[in-house]
């Protein structure tokens, strides 16, 4: 039968399930927040929902008896039972046999027996146990509630773990922690355990009188992180604990101590707080040794050792943004040293080259028509051979951008402008002599329009024009001191783009190819010149172009220097056509061939770029998806004349069931360096059983028949554990540190130090 008790009278056993979830792992105040949640069973407020086979109320004793298929329901909760016995006399309620306790959550606990008060203070279970979020499971012989924010269990045991077999056979989990006592604090947020032992699949490997960690349900909790460990030649044996210790809810700092055998430890640490308008993150790093070799041995005095890694960003209205990038060491080998990772990352709108550090300042504005941003930064160089004095530093740089909303002669009309400032101490050219560096400053302003139409046909015919005014004032021209000069010019474009995609459907796949083509015309422009080379030959001005790559995505640009210092003129063409099959079902492949043509040679590019004849090298560019899981890519670019191969990339990714990996692969006969460039790059892992796999990284230099890097590892993973085991080889000699060898073990257990708690 079934009973639905809309009075008061009944109120005290709603409290029944509301007593019982307190023994839950999920947090007391989740608990407060869902209780206040409007219920989903269609009860109304107070009312609860009473069924079972029997129903007895002794209206003497005031005892009400249900049995057989107990179920009561109040709140969005529900708890079952064989037996159910409420004492209204006493305040007594039991709920006995298979007993569970349904949260609005959907998290569920169990237990033989449970006896509790109508004033959710005190009580008592047997046979507890329970799954949380998480996957976190708890069980003990018994539980007492000793208050709204602390339970006791005995005799317990945790465990994120799966504890059943796919056949259903209960097995050991991974690993799990018992103990002969555990309270949980919610107020706390922490889990304290007497006489406890860790086991690793129901083996214990270690004991531990008192222990503690964060409530599962815990946002942020202060506590330890997962340790490192690592074996090299460098640093002997390494251990790295990390602890997080939450300062507020808004800011936390993490110390993470490296202690070395062989060499002195090293202090890391990271801040992070958040405001209402935006965050900081700093990671700094402190040691006191001598400089030491790829073997560890020492050498010279004893001198202090450290680094940042900085950023910060904030909203200052709907339209302005600010922040900051902070990133200096005081030893060019000190992440090396001390393999410290994530350290050439972007941390602000400006990125520097691998093995450079970037400090800078910056803010923006942007809205729905226009964008302006002011910075300023300096770079530190950690390649061998770098000279910081040569860089230079950039203060201010200057950048705008406007669009009107009306429509000019039918097409998009844009207005740019910019400044820089760029500061030098030293030249780069002929370090030994250490002439005085360019120092230069511009101004600029640029309008551009563009128009599209389109015929019914389907002909895209899109015509531009683009003006532009420069005004420049350099220092210490071709390294002499003192030596200055000024140039203004007007830059003048025009031209059009044609395009004519042909569309065909087949059966499965649709077939697009499209011929592009592109006509511009510049009156020439001299390039300005800051010096000569020790052949005589002119020296150009070049600060904002010097990475400039030939390629498809700037095949079609009517002026390819990314930057203002170069600049394109004469009348070309740039013309190329695109294939492409997209199917069905998801795959696609796609072909890019094409080159530029002018009307005669010019010498502001590069000999190397490919683009100094009237007809320029062949750009080739490819990518496909063959499979689900599974894409790849090339591109290329071959010599004009005889079709060599003077640089090509090709990389490939996979994404299976089984694993994942990656293929990168560079060549480069054309660099400004003049020598050629070619390596590989790969890895990935691959699973050889649902829980061990091997994993391998390999960086492989074929210009010199020699690996930088090489990784293999042993992995192992549950739904709760992953452990790798790394051994690396390092074969570049980077400054003195020499070749290296070490292991590394990474440890990753769910919900104990992991990131939830640092979040």
């Amino acid at each position: 039968m079934s009973l639905r008790f809309p009075s008061a009278k009944c109120g005290l056993l709603a409290g029944v399930a509301l007593v019982v979830l307190s023994w839950s792992g999920i947090a007391h105040a989740q608990a407060q927040r869902a209780e206040l949640m409007p219920p989903a069973d269609g009860l109304k407020a107070g009312e609860l929902y009473l069924e079972a086979d029997q129903v007895a109320r002794n209206d003497k004793t005031q005892v009400t008896t249900a049995s057989g298929s107990v179920e009561v329901r109040y709140q969005g909760r529900t708890v079952r039972a064989d037996h159910l016995i409420y004492d209204q006399a006493r305040g007594v309620m039991t709920a006995e046999g298979h007993v569970q306790i349904i949260n609005p959550d959907k998290s569920v606990e169990f237990a033989n027996k449970a006896v509790l008060d109508n004033n959710m203070r005190v009580g008592a279970v047997e046979g507890f146990s329970a799954r949380m979020g998480l996957n976190v499971k708890l069980a003990a012989a018994t539980a007492v509630h000793r208050s709204a924010d602390v339970n006791e269990l005995a005799r317990a045991i945790y465990t994120p773990c799966d504890v059943c077999a796919e056949s259903g056979a209960s097995k050991a989990p991974s690993w799990s922690i018992k103990a002969d006592q555990v309270v949980q604090d919610h107020v706390h947020q922490v889990v304290y355990y007497k006489n406890a032992t860790i086991q690793i699949l129901g083996i214990p490997v270690m004991y531990l009188p008192v222990f503690w960690h964060p409530d599962p349900q815990a946002v942020r909790k202060s506590g330890l992180l997962q340790p490192s460990y690592g074996l090299s030649n460098r640093r002997g044996l390494s251990y790295e604990q990390p602890y997080v210790q939450v300062l507020s809810p808004s800011s936390d700092l993490t110390l993470s101590p490296q202690i070395n055998t062989k060499i002195n430890p090293l202090l890391n640490a990271l801040y992070r707080q958040r405001f209402n308008s935006g965050a900081i993150d700093a990671r700094v790093g402190y040691t006191h040794d001598t400089d030491f070799d790829g073997k560890g041995k020492g050498f010279g005095a004893d001198t202090s050792r450290s680094y940042i890694l900085a950023s910060g960003a904030f909203a200052l209205n709907e339209s302005w943004r600010w922040g900051f990038s902070a990133e200096r060491t005081s030893d060019k080998l000190i992440f090396d040293k001390y393999d410290i990772g994530d350290v050439y990352i972007a941390r602000g709108p400006y990125v520097a080259d691998d093995r450079r550090l970037i400090s800078q300042v910056y803010a923006t504005r942007q809205d729905q028509n226009s964008w302006v941003s002011v910075a300023a930064f300096s770079i530190q160089g950690l390649r061998p051979g770098d000279n910081d004095r040569t860089f230079p530093i950039v203060a201010p740089l200057v950048e705008a951008r406007w669009e009107p909303n009306q429509a000019l002669l039918g097409g998009r009309l844009r207005l740019l402008g910019s400044a820089v400032a760029l500061t030098r101490d030293q030249s780069p050219d002929t370090p030994a002599l250490r002439l005085p560096g360019l120092d230069s400053r511009r101004i600029s302003g640029e309008a551009d329009w563009r128009a599209t139409l389109t015929s019914t046909a389907g002909l895209r015919v899109v015509p531009f024009a683009n003006v532009r005014f420069d005004a420049y004032n350099l220092n210490d021209l071709n390294g002499i001191k003192g030596k200055t000069d000024s140039v203004a010019r007007g830059l003048v474009s025009a031209g059009v783009d044609i395009s004519l995609p042909l569309v065909r459907q087949f059966q499965s796949s649709t077939v697009i190819l499209e011929p592009i083509g592109q006509i511009v015309i510049s009156p020439r422009v001299r390039p300005i010149r800051v010096g000569k080379s020790a052949s005589g030959a002119p020296i150009y001005l070049n600060e904002d172009s010097i990475a400039f790559e030939y390629d498809e995505t700037n095949l079609f640009r009517p002026e390819k220097f990314p930057g203002h210092d170069l600049y394109e003129d004469g009348l070309r063409a740039n013309l190329g056509g695109r294939a492409s099959v997209l199917w069905d079902d998801g795959r696609r492949a796609s072909l890019l061939v094409g080159r530029s043509f002018r009307t005669a040679d010019s010498a502001v590019f590069s000999t190397t770029s490919g683009l100094t004849k009237k007809a320029s090298d062949w750009i080739v560019a490819a990518d496909a998806q063959p499979l689900p899981g599974v894409s790849f890519f090339s591109r290329a670019r071959l010599d004009s004349d005889t079709l060599t191969l003077q640089r090509a990339e090709a990389g490939a990714n996979v994404t299976v069931k089984q694993g994942n990996g990656y293929f990168r692969y560079l060549r480069d006969v054309s660099g400004p360096t003049g020598l050629k460039t070619e390596n590989v790059d790969l890895g990935g892992e691959v699973y050889l059983s649902k829980h061990w796999g091997l994993s391998a990284y390999g960086n492989r230099d074929l210009a010199q028949s020699a690996w930088l890097i090489r990784d293999l590892g042993l992995v192992y993973r549950d739904e709760c554990t992953r452990i790798d085991i790394i051994y690396r080889r390092e074969d570049v000699v980077v400054g003195r540190l020499g070749k290296s060898e070490s292991v590394a073990l990474r440890l990753t257990l769910a919900t104990l130090g992991g990131p939830m708690y640092a979040n």
